[in-house]
């Protein structure tokens, strides 16, 4: 494979709510990878809800400037290091690096490199969404058989594989979405019970129809819809938070009463996550979740707008943002 001379990443010149005030597009001279290293051509990537928590500084806050964006990538070995032996040019492989993903080209240990079986944007979406959703079930919210389930922006990249891995574990679920095309998705995932926010007040529906309380919530989205779910937690009920989308942009004042007055009476817990703070449990989930989309068990939605190229990434997040996806938001690279 022939190396170019340069190639081109999205990057940051400072932290900022307003991303698109901050982002700009960088030509970068091409580099060997070291001895031990794998130099990959990236050729899609995936758009995440937590890029705007990046720009913005929430993860870390002594950042040199500029900073490079993106979290996941699939692509082919462009080159090895000579130390490398497991992989070779044209292989198929996929990462998680942060600034890893939006730029054309990546750098990384090759023991970093996973292998998988094509270059495509649905064995990528096994990372960061599928690995969240996998972790956060089944470790972090000790997910069981024959409970009820709730998920919230059930229809986005994160939610629809939650719903599968609930659905296959033996549960009774409840979705969250905002669109007859995402209450469709969701139905076709095999979802119990598809509330659709703009038809239906998700209050009045799960005490209406579930007076003995949801047993896990895996909650993505925060605001008045995380309040709504813990009031409709169940005895020894758990809420795994995943993320807070609706706040990503701009943070609310909550003025509602302590939260422990919501659990202590039903021995009820809230648990915040990160998946790559279980970093033990990421091989044999990945795995796992490589599997049952090879032998057809799971499946992933991408959303059929296209995004072509880096200059692309900002309306791919604009897209994201307005909450218009049905599925993954993929890149092409």
């Amino acid at each position: 494979m022939t190396l170019t001379k340069s190639y081109q990443k999205l990057q940051a010149k400072s932290f900022s709510n307003q991303y698109r005030e901050v982002l700009f597009v960088q030509d970068t001279p091409t580099q060997e990878p070291g001895e031990n290293e794998v130099l990959v051509k990236n050729c899609f990537a995936g758009v995440n809800a937590s890029d705007a928590n990046l720009i913005a500084g929430r993860y870390f806050t002594d950042a040199s400037f500029p900073i490079d964006l993106g979290f996941e990538f699939v692509g082919q070995v462009m080159a090895v290091g000579e130390k490398v032996e497991h992989l070779k040019i044209g292989d198929a492989v996929m990462g998680i690096q942060t600034g890893g993903g939006y730029r054309e080209q990546v750098i990384l240990p090759a023991e970093q490199a996973i292998p998988v079986p094509e270059v495509s944007p649905e064995m990528m979406s096994l990372l960061t969404v599928g690995l969240a959703a996998s972790i956060g079930l089944e470790t972090v919210g000790e997910m069981k058989s024959e409970e009820t389930v709730l998920v919230t922006a059930a229809a986005g990249g994160t939610g629809h594989i939650a719903v599968q891995l609930a659905k296959l574990a033996g549960n009774h679920v409840i979705g969250t979405c905002g669109s007859k095309e995402k209450s469709a998705l969701l139905a076709s995932l095999g979802c119990d019970r598809v509330i659709n926010y703009k038809e239906e007040d998700v209050d009045q529906v799960l005490q209406n129809e579930y007076a003995d309380g949801i047993n896990l919530i895996f909650e993505n989205v925060g605001g008045q819809l995380f309040d709504t779910c813990l009031n409709h937690l169940a005895k020894l009920g758990r809420v795994v938070i995943c993320g807070f989308v609706s706040e990503y942009l701009q943070q609310d004042t909550v003025t509602a009463p302590r939260i422990y007055h919501q659990l202590l009476w039903k021995s009820a817990s809230i648990r915040g996550f990160l998946f790559s703070d279980f970093p033990d449990q990421i091989p044999p989930h990945l795995q796992k979740l490589i599997g049952m989309l090879s032998e057809g068990k799971l499946k992933v939605s991408i959303d059929p707008k296209k995004f072509k190229g880096i200059d692309a990434i900002v309306d791919a997040m604009d897209y994201l943002y307005s909450g218009s996806n049905n599925g993954r938001v993929v890149v092409e690279l």
